[in-house]
């Protein structure tokens, strides 16, 4: 079993926040490299959002992703390895934002 870290877990939610960009609904993959494995997460998400104002202008960063559905695979050199990957991990990152 492949542990995802949570430095992984930093990294997949970057990756999955510019490949939303300022949409509300999102469906793709995005995939990287980390810690001596190869990872995909392909997901079909719902995207809510706050608004934040400051003087310098208002954003509106993701506050939460409601998946529909979603896969998280991890490579190795020798194939796909099953890993313990949470969505709700991936929720929290961008609920504590």
């Amino acid at each position: 079993m492949y542990p995802v870290s949570s430095e992984l877990y930093r990294q997949v939610a970057a990756f999955l926040a510019q490949a939303v960009g300022g949409r509300s609904y999102f469906s793709g993959s995005v995939e990287g490299e980390t810690e001596g494995a190869a990872w995909r997460l392909t997901a079909s998400v719902i995207v809510y959002r706050r608004r934040v104002s400051q003087p310098e202008g208002t954003a509106e960063p993701i506050s939460d992703l409601v998946p529909v559905w979603w896969e998280f695979h991890t490579f190795a050199a020798d194939g796909e390895v099953p890993n313990d990957f949470s969505f709700g991990e991936i929720r929290d990152l961008f609920r504590s934002l």
